[in-house]
């Protein structure tokens, strides 16, 4: 493709994520707070470590930090390419979203609030799903580039929506977790064999994502790689409440794990991954969930 891209935040995702785009773009510019880290994946990946200046005068430019803030601040000070389009894909807050498309469209730039799931091993193999937010004709210049990355690429709604979706999404995981986190204590209470109890329940209604992956892959097998913090689950429960608010809706499912989520990530040791949240459960029955 003949337009150029940037890419700004090497961390576990970006990294991944940004070594897609050398192999359909003539031109990729990547640009990380440790510059170094740049430099490192421009000799690995082909692509090409330059200045922020310099970064945001593509033609897109593809963002992923760790809070909205941090994007709010980066963007702020820095002048962008007219007819550009920022595409974000922190998982942020809804309304800094809409902040920001407003602030851009200032530049002639189009804002795109654009999540994505599936972990350090769907940025690695390019199947990524975005949800999008913004307007539809500029979803419509980016969903190539997205492509390059993701596999299922939906525009959700305007300004915001794709944060949102990010947010309930990741709280409906830390439902799953803390669902199977009490069920399969309670299995383990009762002398109940987990693996074949797992075989069962990932057949039966009772599966989700957690115990199709995070169980059998980080907890039953006590490995807890980090590829998703459980700060950053912390802070996305924190979004999704935030939204429950707003609306005045009643949600105690998801205002208690979001108490549970806090706690179990005051309690972890730096650099958990999301899963280490069903320790606080271990710590409190003195069962450890292991196969």
């Amino acid at each position: 493709m003949t337009q150029t891209v940037a890419f700004i935040g090497l961390g576990a995702m970006g990294w991944r994520m940004a070594t897609h785009l050398p192999q359909h773009f003539d031109s990729v510019y990547v640009w990380n707070r440790n510059f170094s880290k740049a430099e490192q994946h421009a000799e690995q990946f082909g692509t090409i470590a330059v200045k922020l200046e310099q970064a945001v005068q593509a033609d897109i430019i593809f963002s992923c930090l760790p809070t909205s803030q941090d994007v709010e601040d980066l963007i702020q000070p820095l002048k962008l390419k007219a007819g550009s389009i920022w595409v974000d894909c922190t998982s942020g807050v809804p309304e800094s979203a809409k902040k920001l498309q407003t602030t851009l469209a200032t530049q002639q730039v189009q804002f795109l609030d654009a999540p994505v799931s599936g972990q350090t091993i769907g940025a690695e193999n390019a199947t990524l799903t975005f949800m999008v937010g913004g307007h539809q004709d500029a979803f419509n210049q980016a969903l190539p580039a997205m492509h390059t990355m993701g596999k299922l690429i939906k525009r959700v709604g305007d300004a915001g929506a794709g944060f949102a979706v990010k947010a309930v999404n990741n709280m409906m995981m830390a439902i799953h977790l803390c669902a199977a986190a009490e069920g399969f204590t309670t299995l383990k209470a009762h002398g109940v064999n987990l693996n074949e109890a797992l075989d069962c329940i990932n057949a039966s209604s009772g599966k989700s994502g957690v115990t199709e992956s995070a169980l059998p892959q980080r907890i039953l097998n006590r490995s807890f790689p980090l590829t998703f913090a459980l700060p950053l689950l912390a802070k996305d429960t924190g979004i999704a409440i935030d939204l429950i608010r707003e609306a005045r809706l009643s949600a105690p499912v998801t205002g208690l794990t979001y108490s549970l989520i806090q706690s179990a990530n005051a309690l972890a040791e730096p650099d958990s991954d999301f899963s280490t949240a069903v320790k606080l459960y271990e710590s409190w029955n003195n069962i450890i969930l292991e196969s």
